[in-house]
């Protein structure tokens, strides 16, 4: 499962499960059918994140952060 696949079925689980805002008791089956809905979100999450922040940076290498970064996006296709 990619990146995008995994924050896209985290944002779906915070809207269908009681854990979160939803209502579910049990929400697998639901995110499995939705999480795809939520795949923009995931993706501009990761956009935003491409450019660390200063905890960030001063934790390790900005540069292998951003390469990490845009290599998940350009599995998808969506790096720019």
């Amino acid at each position: 499962m990619d990146v995008v696949e995994r924050i896209a079925r985290v944002l779906a689980g915070r809207r269908l499960s009681l854990n979160a805002e939803g209502e579910n008791v049990s929400a697998a089956a639901e995110v499995d059918a939705s999480w795809r809905d939520h795949r923009d979100d995931s993706l501009a999450v990761l956009h935003t994140l491409r450019k660390p922040d200063r905890v960030i940076s001063d934790a390790g290498d900005q540069e292998i952060w951003e390469r990490m970064v845009d290599a998940a996006l350009s599995e998808t296709g969506a790096a720019s």
